[in-house]
């Protein structure tokens, strides 16, 4: 059977065509929206060298047939082999045949023949064919690992082979120049993992982490050749595969009393989705008793370096003292660290009244799915404290505002700054949890996340200790930013934040590492009307706070004056454009026009690319314009980011023109920018 997991739910997809058989230990690869399954075993002693492909997109099953190789003859029927992608070729080594007829009958015979599967582009196969390669091969094996790992700068395309079972269990490692088909055995540093099979290899950045599996059971401190006792481990170790220095994580002996890391397991399975690492499912148990064997059905993670920065946060809507704003999502992320500077003074605790200490938590997941995750400690990983409970604001989608009352105006550039936050973050429930190391092991972290799919808020409680996030170190002269909050979605309302003690102020800005209060003790201020402010955000997972992304600045509305139009659309025709919107959702009174503009070609522009140069393309009563072929070939394509042509639309009441909403049209989809 196939089973999906999609965003925390298991679900059964209904499949057609030429559906496989059940089996196990086969080959597997992914490419695109394809898998491909080869061979495996279908019946105790019946194992098969049948080729499916699976289309996910549409859930169709088909047995594919390969030629056969030019010379030499297909790959037989096995088990315990690996399959392995790398462009549009996947590779097969090794495994287990039985050399008897009959099934009931098994003779073992170890595998270490090597072939190649050419791929058709989207579907379907070439055929096999068996490469000419140089060097020792490695010894026959099966329950083995193989990886295929290329340098971004330089070198050729290399697979690595490691472990396996061949009478007894194995910890060798074997390389393999894909370009020059070159077999050879690297030399390592490190500590090697102990030998073993049925464990899982996956590759993230330049690191190949190992998992589990069967191992040899040590007697007196040492392990025995003929490999008569074995066990399940839960050991967990890296290999540098730049400098082939092996970093052990998770040692087979370390006690895990508390459940916080996952136990021994045998044939689980890994896959990495970015730089987060899932293992699911396996079993645990010894000398290959079935009877003393247990099936895991956990699925756990592992965070193994902090996230990327997010996209520059955007505008949807801005009022007399609030923003909705949103920024793009970052893959695998528990959450987000929305920060704010305002132009104005922001006057300490001790000078201002604020609203009082918040009546619900920073983190929730209101709208949204409830993740339950459970962090890992371990000496190797670093020391766990715990943070408060948070809320989690759920809402929005995006736009962004901008002022403009002329025909022409221009925009000035906002100066981008970036700063990152040290310590790691894992949520455990509706918490986050940080500890803080200086070694390398310490940028890993595992939690366990439930597969459930709830809805509805948050317990509102609070937990009763001081959160101990890590602040990167603020230069004296540097602007004080203040944070709004921390966000499960890529999406806020913002119309206040939290104010630092006038202490806690002075001592952020000179020391290193000055640990945020504990947000409940804090008062809250609310947003101005008429005052332009700056934002940032950074991504949250098990490893810690990312990097902040590139500043955004935003105005709120001053009173009386109507707010931007909302929910602007762009169709495209032979030859010319449709430009729609909403009226603002605070009008103020009566909307007397909109006016619509350009950002074109200038000379201004090319002396001063950050200044936008606009023409007014519009104006009117109606709440939709047309842009003729005329009119964009004079328009500026934008290469901030993806080319595009920028837009911006206002409203204006009785008392004048208030902000505009600024739109970057990418040719068929409408991105809302930032404002001045």
């Amino acid at each position: 059977a196939l089973i999906i997991l999609f965003l925390g739910l298991w679900f059964l997809p209904a499949v057609r065509g030429d559906i496989p058989p059940g089996c196990a230990a086969h080959g597997f690869v992914c490419d695109g929206t394809r898998i491909l399954v080869f061979g495996g075993m279908v019946e105790y002693g019946r194992y098969s060298n049948d080729l499916y492909e699976l289309q996910a997109s549409r859930w169709l099953w088909k047995k594919v047939k390969p030629q056969a190789p030019s010379t030499g003859s297909p790959p037989c029927p096995r088990l315990g082999h690996s399959f392995s992608l790398y462009g549009n070729k996947c590779y097969l080594f090794g495994g287990l045949a039985n050399e008897s007829e009959d099934s009931n009958n098994n003779i073992p015979r170890y595998l270490n023949d090597f072939y190649e599967l050419e791929l058709q582009h989207g579907s379907g196969v070439v055929g096999w064919s068996i490469p000419v390669t140089k060097g020792i091969l490695p010894s026959p094996r099966e329950s083995h690992t193989a990886i295929v790992y290329c340098r971004k700068d330089l070198g050729n395309p290399k697979m690595y082979i490691f472990g396996g079972m061949c009478g007894c269990r194995l910890n060798d490692l074997w390389e393999l120049d894909i370009e020059t088909m070159t077999w050879s055995r690297p030399e390592t540093k490190g500590t090697v993992p102990l030998p073993r099979s049925l464990h899982t290899a996956n590759v993230i950045g330049n690191k190949m982490y190992v998992f589990g599996g069967w191992v040899p059971q040590s007697a007196g401190g040492e392990i025995s050749a003929h490999d008569g006792e074995w066990k399940c481990t839960g050991s967990f170790s890296y290999l540098n595969l730049d400098t082939t220095e092996w970093i052990g994580l998770i040692s087979d002996c370390q006690e895990d009393k508390s459940n916080l890391l996952p136990g021994p397991r045998a044939g689980h399975c890994a896959v990495a989705v970015g730089t987060r690492l899932y293992i699911w499912s396996g079993r645990d148990g010894y000398r290959k008793a079935w009877n003393n064997q247990v099936c895991c059905k956990d699925l756990w993670y592992l965070d193994t370096e902090k996230p990327p920065a997010p996209s520059q946060v955007q505008l949807i809507r801005a009022t007399t003292n609030s923003f909705q704003v949103k920024w793009d999502e970052v893959p695998t992320v528990e959450g987000y660290l929305l920060q704010l500077h305002a132009d104005l003074p922001v006057p300490s605790v001790a000078g201002i009244p604020g609203t009082g200490v918040p009546e619900t938590s920073v983190l929730s997941s209101q709208g949204s799915s409830q993740i339950t995750l459970r962090p890992q400690t371990s000496a190797n990983v670093g020391e766990l404290h715990d943070l408060d409970k948070r809320t989690v604001n759920p809402d929005a989608s995006v736009s962004s505002t901008v002022s403009s009352t002329q025909t022409m105006v221009t925009q000035q550039a906002v100066k981008t700054e970036s700063s990152s936050t040290n310590g790691a973050v894992v949520k455990d429930e509706t918490s986050l949890t940080t500890f803080n190391s200086k070694s390398e092991a310490a940028e890993t972290a595992y939690v366990m996340p439930s597969t459930r799919v709830s809805t509805g808020q948050t317990n509102d409680s609070h937990s009763s200790k001081t959160p101990q996030r890590q602040m990167a170190p603020v230069k004296t002269r540097d602007r004080q930013w203040y944070d709004v909050g921390i966000f499960k979605n890529s999406s806020a309302v913002v119309s206040q934040f939290y104010l630092l003690p006038e202490e806690t102020l002075n001592i952020s800005n000179k020391v290193e590492g000055a640990d945020v209060p504990d947000y409940r003790l804090l008062k809250k201020q609310d947003l101005f009307p008429g005052t332009v402010y700056r934002f940032r955000v950074a991504a949250i997972n098990g490893c810690g706070v990312g990097p902040f992304s590139k500043i955004s600045e935003f105005k709120t509305c001053i009173p009386g004056f109507p707010g931007a139009p909302s929910t602007v659309k762009i169709t495209k025709s032979v030859d010319c454009i449709h430009l729609s919107w909403e009226p603002p959702a605070s009008p103020s009174g009566n909307i007397l026009e909109y006016s619509a503009y350009l950002a074109i070609r200038s000379t201004q522009l090319q002396e001063n690319p950050s200044q936008l140069v606009f023409m007014r393309i519009y104006c009117g009563l109606k709440t939709s314009c047309i842009v003729t072929a005329a009119q964009l070939s004079n328009a500026h394509v934008d290469y901030t980011s993806r080319p595009a042509i920028v837009f911006r639309i206002s409203a204006k009441n009785e008392r004048g023109y208030g902000p505009a909403t600024q739109v970057r049209w990418l040719q068929g989809k409408v991105h809302v920018q930032g404002s001045i």
